[in-house]
């Protein structure tokens, strides 16, 4: 069986249902937005917010692709940074319950937390506390954390570490894993746009963008940015939200249309298209059809409450994708 080691942001999600607006303008946090705090911030929050309704659950971009792979019965692995604290363990166990291998390193910074308060109308906005995930160093990746892994997955927001993302893809694709990068966010792109360029050449498969993603990195509409993009690397997918997402390799070009459901909070949905996508090419399955199952799991990450599908429904799910 193929084994796929993922590699991010090692964050816990703390997500809050609030009940009125009233309590983001006590905090100062414009509704809706991602907001990088501190230490001090980030406490505060929790505990302003204390009494409240609120689940707990490690979290991250790369974290939650490796989570959705682990749960379709593929082998992981996950490369991160924690503290030895509530929310490193937390973190860890999440792993070690989904039987994924903790790669975990460890710093005295405290683990890293986003707060996400949820307004009545679903609309989430975070107060992100990065702490021990952005302690990961280049000199920490060695090809010894990749040895047996076939496939290896990162995200982008570790961009903003030139040399520790080229230093973990330089290492994946010269052991010839095959590599898979999520763009992550488009101020990300637009900030590292020469040396994601440089990056995908050299060392990226697979790129994983969303349209606004895909307009700051190529300046073309979704149908022609993700053939720019294809042109980089082996396979481009541009999830287009409502719209579905067009797979790109070489000249072949694949409109996949999206699963319709009543969505209840869309972060997650292009993690869970990731897990979607790289399971159905491990297996053998075509462009199409791998596209096809990530809609299907983006489909249903989207009708609740979080980043991740509760682990009670994952039986179901593999029974119905036989059927898709």
């Amino acid at each position: 069986m193929k084994k796929i080691i993922g590699m991010g942001n090692a964050l816990v999600d703390v997500l809050v249902t609030i009940p009125d607006d009233r309590i983001l303008n006590e905090l100062g946090l414009l509704k809706g937005s991602m907001r990088l705090v501190d230490t001090t911030f980030s406490d505060r929050v929790i505990s302003f917010v204390n009494g409240f309704s609120k689940s707990v659950q490690s979290g991250g971009s790369a974290s939650n692709t490796i989570h959705g792979l682990s749960r379709l019965g593929r082998e992981c692995a996950f490369i991160g940074k924690i503290s030895d604290d509530e929310f490193g363990r937390i973190f860890k166990e999440d792993l070690l319950n989904c039987n994924i291998k903790p790669m975990l390193f460890t710093d005295e910074t405290p683990t890293g937390k986003a707060v996400a308060l949820i307004s009545p109308d679903s609309e989430r906005t975070f107060a992100t506390y990065l702490g021990a995930a952005v302690k990961l160093s280049p000199g920490e990746i060695t090809p010894d954390l990749f040895q047996g892994s076939q496939y290896f997955h990162i995200e982008g927001y570790l961009v903003q570490d030139h040399e520790l993302i080229e230093k973990a893809l330089k290492t994946a694709h010269d052991l010839r894993l095959v590599t898979s990068l999520d763009l992550a966010s488009f101020n990300i792109v637009g900030e590292n746009l020469e040396f994601l360029n440089s990056l995908i050449k050299k060392y990226v498969n697979i790129v994983f963008a969303n349209e606004e993603e895909s307009i700051a990195f190529t300046g073309l509409s979704s149908d022609e940015g993700v053939k720019r993009i294809a042109e980089i690397c082996d396979i481009a997918i541009v999830k287009t939200g409502a719209e579905g997402s067009i797979i790109a390799s070489g000249n072949e070009i694949y409109n996949v249309a999206p699963f319709k459901v009543k969505p209840v909070d869309t972060t997650g949905a292009g993690d869970l298209y990731a897990s979607g996508f790289l399971f159905g090419l491990m297996n053998g399955s075509s462009l199409a059809e791998s596209g096809k199952i990530g809609s299907f799991l983006a489909a249903r990450v989207i009708e609740k409450v979080g980043a991740k599908i509760p682990a009670e429904e994952w039986a179901e799910i593999i029974n119905e994708m036989g059927r898709i």
